[in-house]
């Protein structure tokens, strides 16, 4: 008993020989009080209102990915996969129980034993053991290894769940856009189909006053030419409705029969909410991707934590209790009942660095964990104040757009209107016309950029809430 308690005094001051775990300081990024473009007054816009939530078309869409989207399907099973390590870290701290039974014939050479017997020995050169154990082991863990491995398979959970977070709202992200896209090209296809109701019109009374001598071709060719200008601008959208179709395919996992007819569920909608105020430090817990980056921290700082305890002696409890024999009759003898219990303990002694050296290396995974933190910190800040810069910027856009359209409009209205009366020519009516082309397509345009812009700002804000589960595993 001295002998053993001198070993393991001697391999427990060896393993602290080693010193402490470097420390690695972390502090909480420094975030300016508000946004720079963040809007003056106070809103009480919900986050979600910013996506079109009232078009039936992103509902179904919505859904159909949710429910099939690979990618989504991927980063869901990340975390079943977490989990399951989780549960098996905390499964390393808790006794293991065993059995086993066997069955044992041996065939001994009497030669083995270098000569005669001596008179009156003799065994059985043929021997079968029957055996039946129960076993169990623990180690109690008594520097916390295990208790720190636990803590960064716990943290895995988490990271793997923030980051099915950040996938699930780039998801809703793109489907939004898509089907903000779509609903501005059915906009722009109304505009130009009136821009071209307009041009033929002209083009007719060019016609008309052309074969009654009173002006010459080259009025009906311009305004048949400003028909065709817009004909081309129409069928350049056909492309863009296929990429989007190819688009909604690809994140829904739907055939684009399926899409196309999801698409016509919904109608365009016009609306504009008013832009949600927040602060930059609600991103430190709204951001899926900062809390991924965090936990991802936490995982390496466990991981440290666990390595550095490598250092110290790793104490091991078992114990057996079971029955030998070597008759089937005699099993459960009393005298075939047999049984261990010991305790060990191990530790290293002398490593040359090996350990120190994977405790250098972990406290570096940690610096770097920490590093991407900070990242994910600055880069959901950059976002956020672009996102409100855009959002400002698309919302001065589509009036000054807006303004332009009517005002443009209200311009060809008069010229046609002083032309009938006599008080302007055709070639007057014909450059408002022009004018007038193509401007409440632009308006149409700036409207969905602005509905864009509120789905990127949703996106920058942390997008969908959802409560970030961890795992039961204790």
């Amino acid at each position: 008993m001295r002998a053993l308690l001198l070993a393991t005094g001697a391999l427990a001051l060896a393993s602290c020989a080693a010193g402490p775990p470097p420390e690695v300081a972390t502090p909480t990024p420094v975030l300016p009080p508000e946004f720079l473009y963040a809007p003056d007054a106070a809103s009480s816009t919900e986050l979600a209102q910013l996506l079109p939530e009232n078009d039936a078309s992103y509902g179904a869409l919505a859904a159909q990915a949710l429910a099939n989207s690979p990618t989504l399907g991927e980063a869901l099973a990340r975390i079943d996969q977490a989990r399951a390590g989780a549960s098996r870290a905390g499964a390393e701290r808790l006794p293991s129980l065993g059995a086993n039974a066997a069955v044992t014939g041996t065939r001994t050479n009497p030669a083995q034993f270098g000569g005669a017997l001596p008179p009156g020995a003799s065994f059985d050169t043929e021997q079968v053991a029957y055996s039946a154990n129960l076993t169990a082991r623990w180690d109690p863990d008594i520097f916390g290894r295990l208790r720190a491995q636990e803590r960064a398979a716990l943290a895995r959970v988490d990271a793997a769940t923030a980051s099915s977070r950040a996938v699930r709202n780039a998801l809703l992200a793109e489907i939004a856009a898509s089907v903000i896209d779509w609903r501005t090209l059915e906009a722009r296809q109304a505009e130009i189909e009136d821009d071209i109701a307009a041009a033929e019109e002209l083009a007719r009374l060019a016609g008309v006053r052309e074969e009654a001598g009173i002006a010459p071709g080259f009025d009906r060719v311009r305004a048949e030419s400003a028909a065709n200008s817009s004909r081309s601008r129409l069928a350049a959208l056909e492309s863009e409705r296929a990429r989007l179709i190819g688009r909604l395919v690809t994140l829904t996992a739907q055939s684009g029969g399926q899409v196309h007819a999801a698409l016509a569920l919904g109608d365009n909608d016009t609306s504009l909410p008013a832009t949600p105020t927040a602060l930059p430090s609600t991103l430190l817990a709204n951001r899926p991707d900062v809390l991924a980056a965090a936990a991802t921290l936490a995982t390496e700082d466990a991981e440290l934590a666990a390595t550095a305890r490598r250092r110290f002696p790793v104490f091991d409890l078992s114990a057996a209790i079971g029955l030998l024999a070597f008759s089937p009759s005699d099993i459960f003898d009393e005298d075939s009942v047999v049984g261990s219990l010991a305790a060990a303990v191990a530790g290293p002694l002398f490593d040359f660095g090996r350990i120190a050296a994977e405790i250098d290396g972990a406290a570096a995974e940690k610096q770097a964990a920490f590093q991407a933190y900070r990242g994910a910190v600055y880069t959901a800040l950059g976002d956020a104040e672009a996102a409100y810069g855009l959002v400002a910027a698309a919302d001065r856009e589509l009036a000054a757009a807006s303004a332009e359209a009517e005002s443009l409009q209200r311009a060809a209205r008069l010229a046609e209107t002083r032309q009938e009366a006599g008080l302007a020519d055709f070639l007057t009516v014909l450059e408002a016309r022009r004018a007038a082309d193509a401007s409440g397509e632009r308006a149409a345009a700036a409207l969905g950029r602005a509905q864009r812009a509120r789905v990127l700002l949703w996106q920058a804000l942390g997008g969908e809430p959802q409560p970030i589960t961890r795992s039961t595993s204790q």
